[in-house]
């Protein structure tokens, strides 16, 4: 194992805060690097929560900040963040209107943060994302996993409570887009934790694991490697068998890297899916490449696609400024 690090055991706390000096002027560290929080907290907004394992970045920190999170709580690598970081950075980031939580639906997760929101005792709402297509049931989760769909969903909710929707509203908004995104992985190669030293997996150098989760979990099955429109149109098929009925009209198109898939590959990758979208009769309105929500050094893409409606549209297009997501700010 080659790799940019001290030691594993210091290797979280090193690159907190390198990212917090990088991105000073959007966020700052909570006590003990318990969380990251946005440097300016505005008043009488709906205080946005989430976080998960470390490895995925920039899911959750780098999403922190106008538009967005206003709070990230980062655990050890694909470990969960514990109780007490979720309720202090809910203390630490809540201005009065109450506090959202999104989880992605991983048991560890699910349980720390329903933990920390009773140990807040404030007034916490909690979406869980469930986006991916895959498997019904994987390693970590009962149930459908979240995926590359949670940053859509921090993306437009935290628009919307930017501009004031009231905590009722802003959950309401983060169930009706996760129930339309969809998302599926593959991957190339395994990823490797660093505490581990090897990869999680096993793969031949002519296979491919379809359904792949974030954590490197086992997918739909192991197979050889194929073409890049041949990929596509597998993982499209599978989002839109999905939606059912609902695969139609405009969509948001997301072809998110897991951390060593160039990005002249995952260009090809959105030019095949963008494809077989308009061959099923589908717009792509908007549309977002690169990697957001990663598995450290894994080579693979997922696809996630969400049904758009004019107002999703017209909170995704709202400003953002945070270190991983930024425009119209």
């Amino acid at each position: 194992m080659k790799k940019f690090l001290n030691s594993t055991e210091t290797l979280r706390a090193e690159s907190l805060d390198g990212f917090a000096a990088a991105h000073a002027d959007i966020v700052m560290l909570g006590n003990e690097r318990k969380f990251v929080r946005r440097r300016v907290l505005k008043p009488g907004k709906v205080a946005l929560i989430s976080g998960g394992g470390s490895g995925h970045e920039p899911l959750h920190a780098g999403f922190v900040g106008l538009g967005m999170l206003d709070a990230a709580c980062p655990g050890q690598v694909f470990t969960a963040p514990t109780p007490d970081q979720m309720a202090e950075a809910a203390e630490a980031v809540d201005t009065g209107a109450g506090v959202l939580f999104i989880v992605k639906n991983y048991e560890g997760d699910v349980m720390n943060f329903e933990m920390g929101r009773e140990m807040s005792g404030r007034d916490v709402g909690t979406i869980i994302t469930d986006d991916d297509v895959a498997v019904e049931t994987s390693t970590y989760s009962t149930g459908r996993r979240g995926v590359a769909g949670t940053m859509i969903v921090e993306k437009i909710v935290g628009a919307a409570a930017e501009q004031g929707a009231d905590l009722a509203a802003a959950a309401a908004l983060g169930m009706r887009v996760n129930l339309a995104t969809r998302s599926m992985g593959v991957a190339l190669t395994s990823c490797t934790v660093p505490a581990a030293g090897r990869p999680t997996f096993a793969i031949g150098d002519d296979e491919i694991e379809v359904g792949v989760g974030i954590h490197g979990e086992p997918g739909r099955r192991r197979e050889k490697l194929q073409g890049a429109d041949a990929l596509a149109h597998e993982m499209v098929g599978a989002i839109l068998a999905d939606f059912g009925a609902d695969a139609r009209g405009d969509v948001l198109l997301l072809v998110n890297g897991f951390g060593a898939t160039p990005a002249m590959e995952l260009y090809l990758m959105y030019h095949a899916a963008r494809r077989v979208l308009h061959e099923r009769g589908m717009t792509v309105a908007r549309s977002l490449v690169g990697n957001y929500v990663t598995s450290l050094d894994m080579a693979g893409c997922s696809i996630t696609v969400t049904r758009l409606d004019e107002e999703f549209a017209r909170l995704w297009d709202a400003p953002v400024h945070t270190a991983g997501l930024r425009w119209g700010a």
